[in-house]
C-alpha cells in the first residue's frame, strides 16, 4: 500500500477493506472522519475525538462532486493532500483513504439517496443538490469503512442532522458523534473556505458569530423569532456581508420550525452569508 513518510494511504476500496479487516481481526475498534481535505484544526479535532473513542482511525480525503452544482467551486476547492497526510499523522490517524472519483462513482452508477425533511429548507433551499450528494457519499463511505464510530462537526449542523436521519432510516450500524464547532481566537468557525477570504473580508467574517450569539440570546430570552431573524439579517448586512441567504432559529433535534413563534425548546440559530465570492455558514446552540 502506498505511504506518505508517516501515514499509510488507501486508494481503493479493496485496500481500505483489507486494512480495516486486519484491524478487526485483532479486536480493534474503528473510528472514521470523512473530509474533503484542505484540513484545519477543526478537522483534526474530529480525528482526535475519533481516536479517543476507537482504537484505530480512518480519515477520508475526497472532494465529492455529487454535492456541488455546476456553478459552484468544485474545481477551485482547495486541495493539499500531502500536507493533509502530515496533519492526519500528527493527529493520530492510522489510515488515510483517498479514492479517485472513478473509484467512488463507477461510470454506470445510478443509485441516489433522497433524505426528505431534514434536508429541506436552509442549505437545502439554496443548494438543492447538496444533501442528496452528501447522503450518497456518506452512505458509501460508511459501507466501505464499516466503522464503529463516525465523527462529524457541528459547524455543518444540517448535514449532521441529515446523516443522523439517514443512518437511522437505513439501519447502518454506526454511532454518529457530533463535535462542537472549532473557532479561531475571534470566534470565526474554522472552514477550508476561509482561505478564500482577503484580510478585509476576514475582519468582516469574524463578526458573524457575534450576530448569531446576540440572536441566540434574544431567542433564549423568549423574544419573537421573526423579528430576531430579520434584525440579525440586517445586522449582517450592516457589518459588511454583501448578501444573507438566511438567518433562522430552528428546533435543534430536527431543524423544524417553532409554530409558537418563540423558541420554546432546544434550538439552533443558523446562518449563511456571502463575502465577495465566498459563502460562509455558521450556527450556535440556544
Amino acid at each position: 500500500m502506498p505511504e506518505t513518510p508517516d501515514l499509510p494511504v488507501a486508494r481503493t476500496i479493496a485496500e481500505l477493506r483489507q486494512t480495516v479487516s486486519d484491524w478487526k481481526r485483532q479486536g480493534f475498534t474503528v473510528g472514521f472522519v470523512p473530509t474533503m481535505g484542505a484540513l484545519h484544526e477543526g478537522h483534526l479535532a474530529l480525528v482526535r475525538e475519533a481516536g479517543a473513542r476507537a482504537d484505530r482511525v480512518v480519515a477520508s480525503i475526497f472532494v465529492n462532486p455529487t454535492q456541488f452544482a455546476a456553478h459552484e467551486d468544485l474545481g477551485a476547492y482547495p486541495r493539499q493532500e500531502a500536507r493533509d497526510a502530515e496533519l492526519l499523522a500528527e493527529a493520530g490517524c492510522a489510515l488515510m483513504y483517498a479514492p479517485a472519483v472513478e473509484e467512488m462513482y463507477p461510470a454506470d452508477a445510478s443509485t441516489t439517496i433522497s433524505v426528505g425533511a431534514p434536508a429541506e429548507g436552509l442549505e437545502g433551499a439554496f443548494r438543492p443538490q447538496m444533501f442528496g450528494g452528501v447522503a450518497l457519499v456518506v452512505a458509501k463511505l460508511l459501507n466501505q469503512v464499516q466503522p464503529d464510530t463516525a465523527v462529524f462537526g457541528e459547524k455543518d449542523y444540517q448535514q449532521l442532522i441529515v446523516v443522523n436521519r439517514m443512518v437511522r432510516d437505513l439501519d447502518i450500524p454506526v454511532e454518529i458523534v457530533g463535535l462542537p464547532t472549532i473557532r479561531d481566537g475571534h470566534g470565526l468557525a474554522l472552514s477550508s473556505r476561509n482561505a478564500y477570504l482577503s484580510a478585509a473580508e476576514l475582519a468582516v467574517a469574524r463578526r458573524l458569530n457575534g450576530v448569531l450569539a446576540e440572536a441566540g440570546a434574544r431567542a433564549a430570552a423568549g423574544g419573537p423569532l421573526p423579528a430576531i431573524e430579520t434584525e440579525a439579517r440586517e445586522a449582517l448586512l450592516q457589518a459588511g456581508f454583501r448578501q444573507v441567504d438566511y438567518v433562522a432559529v430552528r428546533r435543534a433535534a430536527d431543524l423544524g420550525t417553532f409554530g409558537t413563534g418563540v423558541a420554546d425548546g432546544p434550538a439552533r440559530v443558523l446562518a449563511a452569508a456571502w463575502l465577495g465570492k465566498t459563502r460562509l455558514i455558521d450556527n450556535m446552540a440556544i
